[in-house]
């Protein structure tokens, strides 16, 4: 599989199919393994292209190098070594960091963007809340399935959520504590959005255990002509646990 150099590391990439390019960017509990459902359904209208994050899957990055504020210029280097100049990009979670801050910087290079169970980067009073509450929520719901699924799925779908843990168990035990130390340091103001542009979906499970719905549609509500749309029954990962909608 290709690889692309960048500062602190290398990134493992992919591509699929034939078309306009459609780009996913996985969660801080995943890699390029988690999208196995969308990847080969939207080959065959897109070129699909997917990519590890640095530091996650067969990616590697020096522990240093991990910071947020990395993310837009590797997904560069990831279009750049795909012959890219365009592309819709679809960002889970942690990704979203990389496609609005992406987007902000290069609205020219995105066609279209959606953010799923992710604000982005962008403050709102519901983010903040929500993100305090983010201890108490934890402790209840331990385990890398506890908080990124909704509540009943793993007893609804034992082999399913055996599956999410395998493929998040790739990546090293310390990268997410790494990136999420760095946010704060990434945050997105509504006022830097006035100008933005790039036909935006934020999408979300109903029973999302890191941002409520009433937060995503916050979000939504402050990117110029961004719109939300919720999935009954899923939490954070809506993608894994109802691909069909």
């Amino acid at each position: 599989m290709p690889r692309v150099d960048v500062a602190g590391g290398s990134l493992h990439w992919e591509a699929h199919g034939s078309g306009p390019p459609l780009v996913f960017v996985h969660g801080s509990g995943g890699n390029a393994l988690s999208w196995w459902q969308q990847a080969p359904v939207f080959a065959r209208r897109f070129r699909v292209v997917l990519y590890d994050l640095c530091g996650f899957g067969r990616s590697e990055c020096a522990p240093e190098a991990r910071h947020p504020s990395r993310f837009p210029g590797d997904l560069a280097a990831v279009l750049d070594a795909a012959g890219i100049s365009r592309a819709a990009l679809v960002c889970q979670s942690l990704g979203g960091w990389t496609g609005l801050p992406f987007a902000l910087a290069h609205p020219d290079r995105v066609a279209a963007l959606v953010l799923s169970g992710s604000p982005g980067g962008v403050v709102t009073p519901g983010v903040q809340s929500d993100l305090a509450a983010l201890p108490e929520r934890i402790a209840r719901r331990p385990g890398l399935a506890g908080m990124a699924l909704a509540e009943s799925y793993p007893q609804r779908e034992p082999r399913r959520t055996f599956l999410y843990e395998a493929i998040g168990g790739r990546n090293p035990p310390d990268v997410i504590p790494a990136y999420g130390r760095g946010l704060g340091d990434v945050a997105i103001a509504p006022e830097r959005l006035a100008g933005h542009a790039v036909p935006t979906l934020l999408v979300g499970g109903e029973e999302d255990a890191f941002f409520s719905p009433a937060t995503l549609r916050e979000v939504a509500a402050a990117i110029p002509r961004a719109r939300f749309e919720s999935f009954a029954g899923a939490g954070h990962s809506p993608y894994w646990e109802v691909p069909e909608a």
